[in-house]
Parts: C-alpha cells; sequence; structure tokens
C-alpha cells in the first residue's frame, strides 16, 4: 500500500492513506478529512497535500503500465519461443 507522509500541526510526521482522503480544507489550517470522518491537522498546505496526492496516483498508473508492458512482452516472448503458458496440440497431434 502506498502512503502520503504529512506533518501534523505538533510536529510529528505520519503517513495517510490518499485513497482515504475525502476532502482537503484550508481555513485557514490544513485539515485532511478522510471518509470515516477523522480529521488531522497538518502543517502542509493544501497545494502540498493535493501535489502529494497527484503525485501518488501518478506513481500508481505508471507502475500499471509497466506491468502491462511486461505482461505484453512475456506474451509475445511466449509466441515467438513457441512456449505457452497454455498447452495446445500441434498438427500432428490433431490428427
Amino acid at each position: 500500500m502506498e502512503v502520503i507522509v504529512v506533518t501534523r500541526l505538533n510536529g510529528p510526521r505520519f503517513a495517510v492513506n490518499p485513497d482515504l482522503v475525502q476532502r482537503i480544507d484550508s481555513a485557514p489550517d490544513t485539515i485532511l478529512t478522510l471518509m470515516d470522518g477523522t480529521k488531522y491537522i497538518v502543517q502542509e498546505d493544501m497545494e502540498t497535500v493535493i501535489d502529494l496526492v497527484v503525485d501518488y496516483r501518478a506513481r500508481l498508473v505508471a507502475r500499471a503500465q509497466e506491468l502491462q508492458a511486461e505482461s505484453f512482452y512475456d506474451q509475445t516472448t511466449e509466441r515467438a519461443s513457441g512456449l505457452s503458458v497454455v498447452p495446445t496440440l500441434t498438427d500432428d497431434e490433431r490428427s
């Protein structure tokens, strides 16, 4: 699980799952509200927290694309080598 790291108003840093953030308010402190209603006041401004969440999501998309490319490469290599995870009959075996 990926997380973003933010700083409580009184100093300690902590990690939050950005998928659980429902709302970010700035009034004047930045307040993270989670899906369950839990609220955290953090030192980072709203724009910084938004950037952290956007970066997190970009990493997820990039990783998904890497996995998809690896899967495509593996499938192409299987076909080229004649090896496959799915057994197939040769022409002789079909006759």
